[in-house]
Protein backbone atom coordinates (compact mmCIF):
# COMPACT_ATOMS: atom_id res chain seq x y z
CA UNK A 1 0.00 0.00 0.00
CA UNK A 2 1.61 3.03 -1.17
CA UNK A 3 -1.05 5.47 0.80
CA UNK A 4 0.07 7.06 4.06
CA UNK A 5 -2.41 5.67 6.40
CA UNK A 6 -1.92 7.75 9.97
CA UNK A 7 -3.79 7.49 12.96
CA UNK A 8 -3.26 9.60 16.07
CA UNK A 9 -4.55 9.35 19.37
CA UNK A 10 -4.47 12.45 21.59
CA UNK A 11 -4.98 11.91 25.07
CA UNK A 12 -5.08 13.71 28.39
CA UNK A 13 -2.16 13.82 30.63
CA UNK A 14 -3.34 15.19 33.35
CA UNK A 15 -5.95 12.49 33.64
CA UNK A 16 -3.19 9.87 33.31
CA UNK A 17 -5.13 8.38 30.19
CA UNK A 18 -1.48 6.98 28.61
CA UNK A 19 -2.41 3.50 29.70
CA UNK A 20 -5.62 3.89 27.78
CA UNK A 21 -4.38 5.72 25.11
CA UNK A 22 -1.45 3.40 24.37
CA UNK A 23 -3.50 -0.19 25.07
CA UNK A 24 -6.00 1.06 22.11
CA UNK A 25 -2.42 1.76 19.77
CA UNK A 26 -1.81 -1.53 20.38
CA UNK A 27 -5.31 -3.02 19.55
CA UNK A 28 -5.16 -0.82 16.44
CA UNK A 29 -1.65 -1.66 15.43
CA UNK A 30 -2.29 -5.46 15.70
CA UNK A 31 -5.28 -4.94 13.59
CA UNK A 32 -4.29 -2.98 10.60
CA UNK A 33 -0.81 -3.97 11.01
CA UNK A 34 -0.25 -4.03 7.00
CA UNK A 35 -2.31 -0.83 6.21
CA UNK A 36 -1.47 1.56 8.48
CA UNK A 37 1.95 3.19 7.99
CA UNK A 38 1.99 5.69 11.33
CA UNK A 39 -0.06 5.67 14.62
CA UNK A 40 1.17 8.08 16.88
CA UNK A 41 0.43 9.18 20.55
CA UNK A 42 -0.32 12.76 21.54
CA UNK A 43 -0.09 14.23 24.85
CA UNK A 44 -2.96 16.72 25.33
CA UNK A 45 -4.39 18.13 28.30
CA UNK A 46 -8.34 19.62 29.46
CA UNK A 47 -9.75 15.62 29.22
CA UNK A 48 -9.17 15.03 25.60
CA UNK A 49 -9.02 11.69 24.36
CA UNK A 50 -9.53 11.74 20.33
CA UNK A 51 -8.59 9.44 17.78
CA UNK A 52 -7.78 10.63 14.22
CA UNK A 53 -7.47 8.98 10.80
CA UNK A 54 -5.01 10.98 8.81
CA UNK A 55 -6.46 14.06 10.50
CA UNK A 56 -10.34 13.67 10.51
CA UNK A 57 -11.51 13.18 13.64
CA UNK A 58 -13.38 9.47 13.96
CA UNK A 59 -13.60 9.32 17.90
CA UNK A 60 -13.93 12.43 20.60
CA UNK A 61 -14.45 11.70 23.60
CA UNK A 62 -16.59 14.91 24.73
CA UNK A 63 -19.24 13.46 22.28
CA UNK A 64 -18.97 9.92 22.26
CA UNK A 65 -17.51 8.50 25.37
CA UNK A 66 -15.15 6.06 26.10
CA UNK A 67 -14.27 4.02 22.89
CA UNK A 68 -14.92 0.12 23.11
CA UNK A 69 -11.87 -1.08 20.41
CA UNK A 70 -14.26 -2.61 18.35
CA UNK A 71 -15.88 0.52 17.71
CA UNK A 72 -12.97 2.95 17.03
CA UNK A 73 -11.59 -0.22 14.94
CA UNK A 74 -14.94 -0.18 12.85
CA UNK A 75 -14.41 3.74 11.98
CA UNK A 76 -10.31 2.99 11.65
CA UNK A 77 -11.38 0.00 9.04
CA UNK A 78 -14.07 2.37 7.36
CA UNK A 79 -11.43 4.78 6.49
CA UNK A 80 -8.21 2.78 5.73
CA UNK A 81 -9.45 -0.25 4.69
CA UNK A 82 -12.89 -0.42 3.40
CA UNK A 83 -14.83 -3.60 3.00
CA UNK A 84 -11.95 -5.60 4.64
CA UNK A 85 -13.89 -8.24 7.70
CA UNK A 86 -12.90 -7.38 11.29
CA UNK A 87 -14.13 -11.18 11.90
CA UNK A 88 -15.58 -11.50 15.49
CA UNK A 89 -15.20 -7.49 15.59
CA UNK A 90 -17.73 -7.54 12.81
CA UNK A 91 -21.33 -6.18 14.24
CA UNK A 92 -23.95 -6.55 12.01
CA UNK A 93 -26.56 -3.76 12.23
Amino acid sequence: MTDVQRVEIEYCTQCRWLPRAAWLAQELLTTFEAELTELSLRPGTGGVFVVRVNDEVVWDRREQGFPEPTAVKQVVRDRVAPGRSLGHSDRSA
